[in-house]
């Protein structure tokens, strides 16, 4: 699996596609989504579609194909080398999402939560998927939050599609299962081979990258910077690392803290009663237009 460019580029966000077999812009397809690292502190979170023709479900069941969690890596890696040889009726397509997004898009000041973040991960990929040509028909989700909610917003952006939105899809439907298995197998190798370009050096005994992993727990506490904080391989938004950084880090003072008027309201900016301006007209030499 080629990542080359994510590794070299770890801020950014990145997408991989197998080759579209013909079948499957010829024929009704059903597409599976899934993905890895929603949970770990450290590295990406992935997410993954695999599709293939309705014809086809039988022979992709007959694949193996299982919830990655279950499975081996070595298993996992096996299948995902079946997929990619059943290539004459089985595609798929990855979105790597970096750290750096994720705790960006959590930390900004228009909060955009991980829920959010997969829903619009999962609906990119169908789009990009139809505008591949792919006939897809029918879509099997593993959820992320109330089953029926996530399932009438699809819905509504893809109306002609039919939509199975279910809590552990990944063991039941084989699409799921093999979106799983590719999902997996690229985030374990962007997590070993992950480059870090703060300090080419850094100890790399991360153990499972899971807040509450012993080894994860120490890696984070040898690895805070007191002025820049944790490498771009950690997830700032986790509450377990901003918590270090409360504890570990020098605190931050942004003068805007100090200004009177930020928490005022935004009608404290227009007259008061009697003649009184607010100093934000004063200070920029403002005058009430009468004639407009």
């Amino acid at each position: 699996m080629e990542i080359e460019h994510f590794l070299n580029n770890c801020d950014e966000n990145f997408k991989l596609k197998s080759d579209i077999p013909k079948l499957l812009t010829s024929e009704p397809c059903c597409l599976g989504i899934d993905e890895a690292g929603r949970g770990p502190v450290l590295g990406p979170m992935v997410y993954a579609s695999c599709f293939t023709p309705i014809s086809c479900k039988d022979k992709l069941a007959g694949l193996g194909c299982d919830d990655s969690k279950v499975l081996k890596e070595e298993q996992r890696e096996s299948l995902f080398e079946t997929l990619n040889k059943a290539s004459e009726y089985i595609g798929w397509m990855i979105h790597i999402l970096s750290p750096a997004y994720i705790s960006t898009s959590m930390l900004g000041r228009s909060k955009y939560n991980l829920n959010s973040i997969s829903h619009d991960t999962a609906i990119d990929l169908i789009r990009s998927a139809l505008k591949l040509g792919v006939e897809v028909t029918e879509v099997y989700v593993d959820t992320v939050g109330p089953p029926q909610t996530y399932a009438e917003k699809l819905k509504k952006i893809f109306p002609s599609i039919k939509f199975t939105v279910e809590k552990k899809a990944d063991s039941k439907y084989p699409v799921v299962s093999a979106a799983s298995i590719c999902a997996k197998v690229c985030r374990d190798k962007a997590v070993k081979e992950w480059r870090f370009r703060e300090n080419p050096d850094t100890d790399t005994k991360y153990g499972s990258g899971y807040p509450a992993d012993p080894v994860t727990k120490v890696w984070l506490r040898n690895n805070v910077d007191r002025i820049f904080g944790f490498p771009s391989f950690v997830r700032f938004s986790w509450s377990t690392t901003s918590k270090l950084l409360e504890n570990e880090a020098v605190p931050v003072h942004w003068a805007d803290d100090d200004e009177e008027s930020s928490n005022e309201p935004i009608t404290s900016y227009f007259s008061k009663k009697g003649n009184s301006r607010h100093q934000f007209f004063t200070e920029n030499k403002m005058k009430r237009v009468t004639n407009f």
